[in-house]
């Protein structure tokens, strides 16, 4: 079952779609009201489309476009505006909307353009995923019996859902051993993230790891997905993970530990 959010001000509109989309492609519906609190359901939670309407009060869909822009959330978005605006819905996939209706237009009309949308994610993925599969067996190059060794090694970990530490001078390729772990784990589709934990500034480290409520302290005017919960069904690899401070280490430690 995907999940589609829906915005609209209108609560009639909002409502109407929420329960027409339901019914027609048996999708879970969420719902927002305005666009700031849109972009805090994106930062918060994983959704497969968004039906989002253009003309809105305070934050309208321009600013969520470029809101999922700025948080890098790759996400479908199918918007709809008055008729006759198309001027602003080509404006709209310029900001990278996947497409756009008339809200005068039959409601079947956007649960096909869903399907569309969702099919198309779908498609791109395994597109993604089979460049993968086809790319060069392994970007760790060599057959000596060093390398040989440390091959099979990986093969027998990256199964393993258990965190996995890659130690070695500077230069030797621990972060090609990681993508190594992540191409052969249980999901190579899932996103690979890398932190540089020695380049984080002292007051964002937790930020930036663990995320954020809005308002946690000046300056955090929405809610932020922390690297744990961006990397979600993927791979997380934490460079320099010594670099970090000791405050943030034992929330790690005990992150790693509770999963």
């Amino acid at each position: 079952m995907s999940r589609i959010l829906v915005v609209d001000d209108n609560p009639a509109m909002r409502e109407q779609y929420a329960y027409d989309l339901h019914r027609l492609g048996g999708h879970e519906i969420v719902t927002a009201a305005d666009g700031t609190e849109a972009l805090d359901l994106l930062a918060a939670e994983p959704f497969d489309c968004v039906v989002l309407d253009l003309e809105m009060p305070r934050t309208d869909g321009f600013a969520v476009l470029r809101g999922l822009q700025d948080m890098d959330i790759d996400v479908p978005v199918i918007v709809y505006t008055g008729t006759g605006n198309y001027q602003r819905c080509v404006q709209a996939v310029k900001l990278g909307a996947y497409g756009f209706v008339d809200k005068d237009e039959p409601t079947e009309r956007v649960a096909q353009e869903i399907e569309n949308a969702l099919a198309h994610g779908r498609l791109a993925r395994e597109v993604a995923s089979l460049k993968r599969r086809l790319a060069d067996d392994s970007a760790l190059i060599g057959r000596s019996p060093v390398m040989t060794e440390l091959k099979a090694r990986i093969a027998r970990v990256a199964p393993i859902p258990s965190p996995v530490l890659v130690t070695g001078e500077s230069g030797t390729g621990k972060e090609l051993v990681a993508r190594e772990l992540h191409r052969l784990g249980a999901a190579p589709q899932g996103p690979f993230i890398t932190v540089n934990c020695a380049a984080l500034p002292e007051n964002l480290v937790e930020s930036e790891l663990f995320g954020h409520e809005r308002g946690a302290f000046t300056g955090a005017d929405r809610l932020r997905r922390g690297a744990f919960e961006s990397v979600h069904g993927g791979t997380l690899l934490l460079d320099e993970i010594g670099e970090l401070p000791l405050p943030a280490q034992a929330k790690l430690l005990r992150v790693l530990e509770e999963g």
